[in-house]
């Protein structure tokens, strides 16, 4: 049985990375750029810190900021609307995950639109053609989005998040420039940078884990171990150690795959609005416990990577608790509430049916059932 690995054709790294957006487009020939971020970005000019390298190239673009934190299959439609009207041929993606997944499906519909009502781009798709090229510019630290060949739509109708995994939509380059990070604040740097850990913990633990994979998702762990407390203390060399950390995790897991906590997690979103990161964070510990008998030598480590001394002598219930405490400490000193006040008792059945569907759940290392779910989500109450 192979094992494939999807990575982005160039990346590019450290602070002034950006820089390289005009040497990518040039040389490359595209005429024009549909700039896709979201409002906020705009409004506090991070976007600036690219359209001005634009301008100064007088290189055509049309920005398009109708991109909501959670996209919408509307938003998606309402872009490949605009992304045709443009008249681009390229697009460069500012923000967070949710800029970066937008353009994705803009991007995969556009090459393929065969696939305009956007959910039948669930799941593993049949494309045949690869996305109008995407140039990925992250603002935060824990999506991934840039190196990941899945994105993530809101069914508002149907109170639902879908998980897309398409190779024909990986961006072409990533621009992952720490100095396009400044603006985050301490909230959503802690829970970005919790997302990145729960990537590389699942994708470390998932059933589709090997060597290769491995080796990027305990490097994450490290990272994140090391820099996520500085980086929301606002340090400089937290904040380029989390660009790098959730970059090399997405490396990992999008090759892989993830497991129930972000099957929880995107229902949650889809539910409550809970931002996806603060989600992933709050349920970490909790489907850590869950999955710990079934993940081998692996919390050990987790362990070893979060600097916990003297793990070699411990046994294998000691470790994997000093594992999972490790995680629940990083938590809590970067404010992450260990509740979520919205859940509603009435909802559990629909939001452990909602989990148990989710196409990351199949690479859970134990298999779940729903009221093993529901428990799991009584937890955060």
């Amino acid at each position: 049985m192979s094992s494939r690995i999807s990575l982005n054709g160039t990346s590019y790294h450290g602070q002034g990375a950006i820089g390289e957006i005009i040497t990518e487009i040039r040389s490359r020939g595209f005429k024009k750029a549909f700039v896709a971020t979201d409002p906020g970005l705009i409004q506090f000019h991070v976007v600036d810190k690219v359209t001005g390298l634009l301008d100064k190239e007088k290189f055509p673009y049309e920005i398009y900021s109708d991109i909501k934190p959670n996209p919408t299959i509307e938003n998606v439609q309402h872009g490949v609307r605009a992304f045709k009207a443009s008249g681009a041929d390229c697009i460069i993606a500012i923000g967070g995950g949710s800029s970066m997944d937008t353009s994705k499906a803009i991007g995969i519909i556009i090459a393929n639109p065969e696939f305009a009502d956007v959910r039948s781009l669930e799941g593993v798709a049949p494309t045949k053609n690869p996305s109008v090229p995407v140039i990925a510019v992250p603002t935060t630290a824990g999506t991934a989005a840039e190196v990941t060949i899945n994105y993530v739509i809101t069914d508002v109708e149907k109170k639902r998040k879908f998980v897309c995994v398409d190779p024909h939509d990986m961006p072409i380059v990533a621009v992952v420039d720490p100095d396009m990070m400044t603006s985050m604040p301490k909230g959503l740097t802690a829970s970005t940078g919790m997302d990145a850990l729960t990537h590389a913990i699942e994708g470390y633990t998932t059933k589709a884990a090997w060597e290769m994979t491995d080796m990027f998702h305990i490097e994450a762990i490290r990272l994140i171990a090391k820099h996520l407390r500085g980086a929301v203390a606002g340090e400089a060399e937290g904040r380029e150690g989390m660009a790098l950390a959730q970059y090399i995790a997405g490396m990992g897991f999008s090759n892989v795959g993830l497991g129930i906590d972000h099957s929880m997690a995107h229902t949650l979103s889809a539910y409550y609005d809970t931002p996806h990161g603060m989600a992933c964070a709050q349920l970490l510990p909790i489907s850590m416990e869950f999955n710990k008998e079934y993940t081998g030598e692996k919390y050990k480590e987790i362990a070893k990577a979060f600097g916990v001394k003297h793990v070699d002598s411990m046994s294998q219930a000691e470790y994997r608790d000093a594992a999972i405490a490790a995680v629940r400490k990083l938590s809590e000193d970067v404010g992450i509430p260990a509740k979520n006040e919205r859940i509603r008792e009435a909802d559990l059945p629909q939001l452990a049916a909602g989990a148990l569907h989710d196409a990351c759940c199949p690479g859970n290392p134990r298999e779940a059932d729903k009221e093993q779910v529901i428990a799991m989500f009584r937890q955060l109450m």
